[in-house]
């Protein structure tokens, strides 16, 4: 610890990432990145990239990309705003509806970012628990008196509100501003994008780390009223005009466009998720009704700690919260099928030994 760290800095928990390994090969199912490539469409963009360019600022208001998107979801390029990633988007929007000192509300098992954007913009949560089928309940989160996020379908545990369920919730907080993250949307929930032209108090959130398969370019985005977007912008352009580099412009532009490739890929997946799906309940495993890219599972017979333990000594990465409340559970990523299919013939071997 440097003597020259502000108190802020010292008092801080960082967000802990999942392994990223480089001592050996794993499968990798700990960190929810799309087990496909990127588009056919993205890999001619980056192989045919004209060095020249990168000599240049990027476009600040990232207007290429943005078209795309306002087209394929049918939204105005005024109500979109483009970040490094929707982890930038959240701090940006943690900065800009809330005051240091304000309350926000956000279940009490969710992502774990949002506990240290509270902490790193000085703001007070107030967390509402799940039910005992880990649920939000529409009913905790109405005529409340501060803002709220949140993620869905949630993450770790997988399960969506409805988009009946979700307007129920802005439409009871028309003072207060209601994020919902939809990083895992595509895989089976219902988005609630379309609403954000009828509600001026909903912000949406959504990435290309995860079923556009371009976490390592890191883009995202977030939809909204104009006022909303307006006040992103101010802070992005207080903070760093070019937050999205050239060729990623490029690559989440023809991301958006190969919308065939893209339908194709979350299918497949979706269709691998439910095998893995049925297969753990029949090896005796909770496993709630996922909606995202990954699984959240327990078993009676062996702790999480143990299954993530033996799994990495398998050569398989899960990730593994030692968190109350969730730590006998693990969380898989859905792999491709063939991985998947290693994945459990590993379990079923571990579950053979701890009889």
């Amino acid at each position: 610890m440097s003597r020259f760290w502000n108190n802020k800095v010292k008092e801080l928990v960082p967000y802990t990432p999942g392994e990223q390994p480089k001592d050996k090969k794993y499968i990798k199912l700990n960190t929810n990145e799309f087990p496909y490539s990127p588009s056919p469409m993205v890999e001619d963009i980056i192989k045919n990239y004209d060095f020249e360019d990168l000599r240049l600022y990027p476009d600040p208001d990232v207007s290429e990309l943005k078209n795309e998107i306002a087209s394929f979801y049918g939204l105005n390029t005024e109500n979109i705003f483009i970040g490094n990633g929707s982890d930038e988007i959240l701090a940006f929007a943690f900065m800009t509806y809330f005051n240091s000192g304000d309350k926000i509300y956000y279940p009490n098992i969710t992502y774990s970012f949002y506990p240290v954007y509270s902490d790193l913009f000085d703001l007070k949560p107030e967390t509402i628990p799940l039910n005992k089928n880990f649920e939000i309940e529409t009913d905790d989160y109405k005529n409340l008196d501060s803002g709220i996020i949140l993620a869905n379908p949630n993450a770790p545990t997988s399960i969506a509100l409805g988009r009946d369920q979700i307007e129920e919730i802005i439409a009871a907080n028309k003072d207060n501003i209601v994020i919902i993250d939809e990083a895992y949307i595509d895989f089976g929930g219902e988005s609630v994008l379309e609403l954000t032209k009828k509600y001026d108090n909903l912000l949406v959130i959504q990435t290309f780390s995860k079923s556009r398969a371009l976490a390592g370019m890191r883009l995202g985005f977030a939809a909204g009223n104009k006022e909303l977007i307006d006040g992103l912008d101010k802070v992005k352009f207080s903070f760093n005009s070019y937050t999205i580099n050239r060729l990623s412009i490029k690559a989440g532009t023809a991301a958006v466009k190969d919308s065939e490739y893209f339908l194709k890929t979350v299918e497949a997946l979706i269709k691998t998720r439910e095998k893995t799906k049925k297969v753990l309940k029949e090896y005796g495993f909770f496993v709630p009704d996922s909606k995202a890219n990954f699984l959240f599972v327990s078993h009676s017979r062996i702790s999480g700690e143990e299954l993530y333990l033996k799994l990495k000594d398998s050569g398989i990465l899960v990730r593994y919260f030692k968190k109350p409340g969730i730590d006998n559970f693990i969380r898989i990523t859905i792999g491709t099928e063939k991985e998947m299919e290693i994945f459990e013939e590993k379990i079923k071997e571990i579950l053979k030994q701890n009889k």
